[in-house]
């Protein structure tokens, strides 16, 4: 088996994240359609960067192929210096599971386990035991403030809680990226200030972030913002001087 385990010096030495002209074909003959068209990308460890672009411009394709869920048509796809599109499907699920955080706009909670229960899920799913998962777990929901919360169910919790839980389940097994994919859709203004806040401060503990929005006052907290537009990169933005990010309280 092909080894899935990016190298400490690889990752220190290359960006996390390096597409080079990446395509996406859906389909074959008359019918195929092209949703990426050689997308060029470097995403740099430790960076948060926010991703927009229309409906139909690439971007959440190529989340799917930054999240080992797809792989490219043509191009490269390295993770910290580890060709991805050369793995098999075995090794890219374990790319996903040690490495990866994913975060989605519905929360995707089980509905009749508590909040610790859900947390608990990819440790799980690691073969780790009970007082591990337990453990870690709980700190993870501490990360996120809602540690007296653990007990709850998703229906005892606000959306703004709920989110934050799925936020603790992503980082309960110290992921180097977290994948976000529209992570404050289903929330208010109020809410969804809180959950940047929360990115911010996960990033700023270590944490690369990437995240798909549409809004520009949610990617006003990125440091690096990033255009799609017809299945290319249209443009990528450096800025400074985002919102001032605290825990989330």
């Amino acid at each position: 088996m092909a080894d899935a385990s990016p190298s400490g010096s690889a990752g220190a030495a290359t960006p996390m994240i390096r597409l080079q002209g990446v395509t996406k074909v859906f389909g074959e003959g008359p019918a195929a359609f092209q949703a990426l068209k050689g997308v060029d990308l470097e995403i740099q460890r430790g960076d948060f960067a926010a991703v927009m672009g229309a409906s139909g411009s690439g971007k959440s394709t190529t989340m799917n192929i930054l999240g080992c869920l797809d792989v490219p048509s043509a191009g490269s796809y390295l993770f910290r210096g580890v060709a991805v599109e050369q793995l098999g499907r075995d090794d890219r699920a374990l790319l996903r599971r040690n490495y990866l955080g994913f975060v989605f706009q519905g929360f995707n909670l089980l509905a009749r386990t508590s909040a610790i229960e859900n947390v608990e899920l990819p440790l799980l799913y690691r073969g780790a035991g009970r007082t591990e998962r337990r453990t870690k777990a709980m700190a993870a929901l501490d990360r996120v403030g809602l540690a007296p919360w653990a007990d709850h169910s998703p229906a005892e919790l606000s959306g703004g809680q709920q989110q934050r839980v799925a936020i603790a389940r992503a980082i309960v097994t110290d992921p180097d990226l977290l994948l976000a994919d529209e992570p404050t859709g289903n929330l208010d203004s109020e809410r969804s200030i809180e959950i940047m806040e929360l990115l911010s401060a996960l990033n700023r503990d270590g944490i690369t972030v990437l995240m798909v929005t549409h809004e520009p006052e949610m990617a006003a907290f990125a440091r690096t913002i990033v255009h799609f537009r017809d299945g290319l990169v249209e443009s990528v933005e450096r800025q400074s001087g985002q919102p001032s990010a605290g825990a989330g309280g």
